[in-house]
């Protein structure tokens, strides 16, 4: 690694960090800004935890593995994210108390748009080049040509729109320019060219060895957990009736934005670790303390109103209600997991829950079975079925005299 590469590594991480310090800093210092948990402020600070996960994370891939393009990407996509904090929250606070003169402001606001470049980034370069930095073949190199020139076309017709900055009244767009409005809707074919390099890294995937599969598979753990908590969160707010501007509408923003983390965390993990943790078990976990999270509070929650509903003519307080709910669901813990793990395997990993039966229809047999021969074959056959080697053979001690 060449003298250069680590202090400019460390410099895009300083730099980063500074521009998160002031967004910070800027959006604390403006009046109005934090009223409240749904104000745009707090929006703005959960999304410094997203922001710091890929300038950390594309920091130690960038030191650590100098040769992979894929730490230089992240710590890139680091950096433009704390642009948008730091002129977002720069301007904002210069136009509302007046510190900076409105056309600096203004100018300042601009950088804010950098979020087109990261966003297109992230779409496009990184699912092109996981996990080792490299495109999949040679022929894909036109079309990673063709993503970023897309890129910064859109980010052009994005700057160049009409408006106001940062929606204060009085505050016009310092680089508006009509002839560069259309270009806006190339931001549509960025979107679509998602797709394209998302089929290059299931390619990749199928053609992979078995580490390089593991190290793919984490990548995805950590889209898809992204893509759950924020399908699951988009909705909730209008679901339970909350305003924009509420507390509970803010937590809900801001564990979305945090979530967007686990993706930079996810390839950290996959480029960095040499000897990877099985994901299938961390799936299969996942997915069943999931449910099991899930099952026992509604039972619990469910409990509770029903008892209190019950016990409204014995008793007013909810006490009782409470301790029997709290029984029911610890009674409930082991006979539920049990359930819901069996369940999984048999659903999503049948190949081990086959196994699992195969076994144990073997112990079964094993007791009843005294021919040695049948025994040897039944033994080849099983372990065949379940651990499908690629040959099988059975050695016997000779009995000792």
């Amino acid at each position: 690694m060449s003298a250069r590469r680590p202090w400019l590594c460390l410099g895009l991480l300083l730099a980063s960090a500074a521009l998160m310090t002031v967004g910070v800093a800027a959006t604390i210092d403006t009046p109005g800004r934090l009223s409240g948990a749904g104000a745009a402020g707090w929006s703005l600070i959960a999304f410094v935890v997203p922001v710091a996960a890929f300038s950390i994370v594309g920091g130690l891939i960038s030191l650590r593995r100098p040769r992979n393009t894929i730490g230089w990407l992240l710590a890139a996509i680091g950096l433009l994210f704390s642009i948008v904090v730091a002129c977002s929250s720069l301007s904002a606070w210069g136009l509302t108390t007046k510190a900076l003169p409105q056309a600096v402001a203004e100018w300042v606001s601009v950088g804010s748009n950098a979020w087109v470049v990261g966003l297109g980034l992230i779409g496009t370069q990184l699912p092109l080049r996981l996990p080792d930095g490299r495109l999949p073949a040679s022929r894909w190199r036109w079309y990673s040509r063709a993503s970023i020139g897309l890129i910064a076309v859109s980010l052009v017709g994005m700057s160049a729109q009409p408006g106001r900055v940062e929606d204060i009244p009085g505050t016009s767009s310092p680089v508006h320019a009509q002839w560069a409005e259309p270009l806006a809707g190339a931001f549509l074919l960025v979107i679509v060219s998602f797709v394209g390099a998302l089929a290059a890294l299931v390619i990749r995937y199928r053609r992979a060895g078995s580490h390089d599969r593991v190290q793919l598979r984490w990548v995805a753990f950590g889209g898809v957990l992204f893509l759950a908590v924020y399908v699951v969160t988009l909705p909730l707010a209008s679901i339970l009736g909350l305003s924009e501007r509420s507390s509970g509408a803010g937590a809900i923003t801001m564990t979305s934005q945090a979530a967007f983390g686990a993706l930079p965390v996810a390839i950290g993990y996959a480029v960095l670790r040499h000897r990877l943790y099985d994901i299938d078990v961390v799936l299969n976990r996942t997915l069943v303390y999931g449910s099991l999270t899930a099952t026992l509070a509604a039972t619990y929650f469910g409990a509770v109103l029903l008892l209190q509903l019950v016990l409204s003519t014995v008793t007013s307080g909810n006490g009782l209600a409470v301790a029997a709910s709290t029984l029911a669901v610890a009674a409930l813990f082991r006979p539920a997991r049990s359930r819901i793990q069996a369940s999984v395997d048999r659903r999503f990993f049948r190949r081990k829950y086959d196994a699992v039966r195969t076994l144990e229809a073997f112990g079964a047999r094993l007791r009843d079975e005294l021919d040695l021969d049948a025994l040897h074959a039944e033994l080849r056959a099983v372990v065949a079925g379940t651990m499908q080697p690629a040959h099988v053979s059975l050695w016997l001690r000779e009995p000792s005299p």
